[in-house]
């Protein structure tokens, strides 16, 4: 009997082990995970010479499909008109010859745009972004596009793995849902590898100055 009875608690206490891992993975965690505080925005002033504002992939097809797109049209457009009036180097990116969501914010000439022959979200990989924004002397790049996860993540990363500073305006970088702006900001902010979000700066695009 006794026998039994251990035998019987052993199989009790490897059930209940086995029940706990599988509550334990991530799945079984999900509802139950609290969101972090959102990353502090920060002011932040750039040096006109030796920064680049990025445009990438606001087009009809896809942009023009997401609300959150449409929305912020009118601060990238902002953002647009202040980086010309400083006389900022500015490069879109059109995947498959796309046509821009709006006129306010498509190139003025034909060399702004960055001929990206691989595609995917890391927009140096298979094109001369790199080489272009070396030989203007850039070594800050305000990032915007579309979607945050995207060339959010991907373009924000290979610029800084490319030794650039990157400021990252939330409102800049929309995507098809809040929850994925949100982690993507929060990736960038720090959440991510500190070899990447260290050269990072998280703000709002009417937090970016200008300077002489």
């Amino acid at each position: 009997m006794r026998l039994g009875k251990v035998l019987g608690l052993t199989a009790m206490a490897t059930a209940l082990i086995a029940t706990r891992a599988i509550a334990a993975d991530l799945i079984g965690e999900w509802s139950t995970i609290q969101m972090p505080a959102a990353p502090e925005l920060k002011q932040v002033t750039v040096d006109p010479k030796t920064t680049a504002l990025l445009l990438f992939d606001f087009m009809k097809e896809n942009c023009g499909a997401r609300p959150r797109c449409v929305e912020d049209v009118p601060k990238l457009k902002a953002l647009d008109e202040k980086a010309r009036a400083a006389k900022m180097l500015v490069a879109y990116t059109f995947p498959n010859n796309g046509e821009p969501i709006d006129p306010g914010i498509a190139p003025k000439d034909k060399s702004e745009v960055v001929d990206q022959k691989a595609g995917g979200p890391d927009k140096f990989i298979g094109s001369d972004l790199d080489d272009r924004l070396r030989k203007n002397g850039i070594t800050t790049v305000i990032l915007c596009g579309t979607s945050a996860q995207g060339v959010g993540i991907g373009s924000g990363a290979g610029a800084v793995q490319r030794g650039y500073k990157v400021i990252y305006p939330i409102d800049c970088l929309p995507s098809e849902s809040a929850f994925r702006e949100a982690y993507a900001a929060w990736h960038m902010a720090g959440g991510g590898p500190p070899v990447t979000t260290k050269s990072v700066t998280v703000t709002r695009s009417d937090m970016i100055k200008f300077g002489e």
